[in-house]
């Protein structure tokens, strides 16, 4: 359910390009499994998504870019495939106090995607990564406004913020489904929360842009919802995607 945050995004900023958005509740959580194992399944449901016509895909989930975003540019060189790029970059560009917190997945936090980018751009900042852990399960299962939410994202903040943080970046796409909670947590302490899905609503954008396959403006946009899962789940992957606007 994660990538519906960025299918917000990407509905607020491309009004008139309909949608198909593919959950995989089949195989969620991602974050822990084998980097093989993600690749294979982000393969296969990208080859879903070409099944039904897509002109160009968002990997909507930080893991999945982080394990195999090179590998599916290369199995599928017709389409723009557009990923999740680590928000280091701004973080660290915009950070007064000189420590950046990221929180994500351990795969993604394993990618060489974050490692090149926090490198680059955090050779002179404190970068404390951490896994969200237990944000996925929270958000999966509806729980993102409860006591127990709260403290999860405590637990996992709460060192970041004793170090002096005060730009947070949220690596998982599922993460921002927390933010009213984040925001409770940090407020008063001067902390920007980053999203990175409305840039990479903004890049696709640009994609369609460049390859001439924008919709037009008197297209009528139709939005599909497909998964791995049962029927119950894909129900439920459209309500909770309407429910966040």
């Amino acid at each position: 359910m994660g990538g519906l945050t960025v299918w917000r995004e990407l509905r607020r900023l491309l009004p008139h390009e309909s949608l198909v958005f593919l959950g995989d509740g089949k195989n969620c959580p991602y974050g822990a499994r084998p980097r093989e194992e993600i690749a294979a399944l982000a393969e296969q449901a990208v080859r879903r998504l070409l099944q039904a016509d897509c002109k160009l895909v968002v990997v909507a989930c930080n893991t999945a870019t982080a394990a195999a975003i090179d590998r599916l540019r290369a199995l599928f060189p017709e389409i723009p495939i557009v990923g999740m790029e680590p928000a280091v970059k701004p973080a660290c560009l915009h950070t007064k106090s000189g420590v950046v917190g990221v929180l994500a997945t351990e795969r993604s936090l394993d990618g060489d995607l974050f490692r090149r980018t926090a490198a680059r751009y955090g050779s002179r900042i404190e970068v404390l990564a951490v896994p969200g852990e237990g944000f996925v399960e929270l958000v999966e299962s509806d729980r993102e406004q409860t006591p127990e939410a709260e403290a999860c994202v405590r637990r996992a903040v709460e060192g970041m913020l004793a170090r002096g943080a005060d730009q947070i970046v949220l690596g998982c796409t599922h993460y921002p489904f927390l933010l009213p909670v984040l925001q409770r947590v940090v407020a008063g302490r001067r902390v920007e929360i980053v999203d990175p899905s409305p840039a990479v609503a903004r890049r696709t954008g640009e994609l369609l842009d460049r390859f001439g396959l924008r919709a037009s403006a008197d297209h009528r946009p139709v939005y599909d919802f497909l998964t791995f899962a049962d029927e119950t789940y894909r129900r439920r992957l459209e309500a909770k995607a309407f429910g966040s606007l």
